[in-house]
């Protein structure tokens, strides 16, 4: 009997996305190195950050300003392709292929992209509205929370569904977030949790109308319950 590999069963969307992230640390790890770019090479992470990363101040040029060019408002999505630490980018690619999985099978692989990119979007204007800082704000875990917030609400229905308690399925952002909690009182945090957490409502909220069934489905079960 053949070997099934396991990328077989993996949405083909999930997997480009996958790639391109994992691709662009690709090029930026290989520049650090010397291998491509020569000496300009070390400094294509920074000059990426400063052109495809997200800022309140972009949102500043957006909405007082008027400035609705590309170069502006392609930033609310671009920044969450430059990662800033290897482990940062392993760690969200393994959700995003365990959770991309998932949520292919509940919501259908395009409403995934979908998530993926509403939730940028959604977590980059939270960040920009409550964060006065100009630290940019750059990293795949704001779509990644907003799959979690998709697998959370996929679960939710289960659950309930099922007859049992809810509340467990919060229990993967509620380990998470303590996760973060220690690291940050450990290491020093940022502000960049406003937008993961944003990123996470954003997803659980928007599964709402994606899921089968969409809104009338949900109210259909909350009539059954009441």
């Amino acid at each position: 009997m053949k070997p099934v590999s396991p990328f077989n069963v993996l949405p083909p969307l999930v997997v480009a996305l996958t790639l391109v992230i994992l691709g662009i640390e690709a090029v930026f790890q290989l520049a650090n190195y010397g291998i491509i770019g020569g000496p300009r090479g070390v400094g294509w992470r920074i000059a990426a950050i400063e052109q495809y990363g997200f800022s309140p101040v972009v949102l500043d040029r957006v909405l007082v300003s008027g400035d609705y060019s590309f170069e502006m408002l392609r930033r609310f999505v671009t920044y969450t392709f430059i990662n800033v630490q290897l482990t940062q980018v392993a760690f969200c690619s393994a959700l995003i292929l365990a959770l991309g999985k998932f949520t292919s099978e509940y919501y259908g692989s395009v409403n995934v992209i979908i998530l993926y990119f509403v939730t940028s979007i959604a977590g980059a204007v939270v960040f920009g509205l409550l964060v006065e800082s100009r630290y940019p704000l750059v990293g795949s875990f704001t779509p990644t929370y907003g799959l979690i917030g998709a697998y959370t609400y996929a679960l939710w229905l289960r659950l309930g569904a099922a007859g049992d308690k809810q509340i467990l399925a919060f229990r993967l952002i509620g380990f998470l977030l303590l996760v973060q909690l220690i690291f940050g009182l450990v290491f020093g945090g940022n502000s960049q949790w406003i937008s993961e957490l944003a990123g996470f409502f954003a997803g659980f909220l928007l599964s709402i109308v994606l899921a089968p069934g969409g809104w009338s489905s949900l109210l259909t079960r909350l009539r059954q319950r009441t």
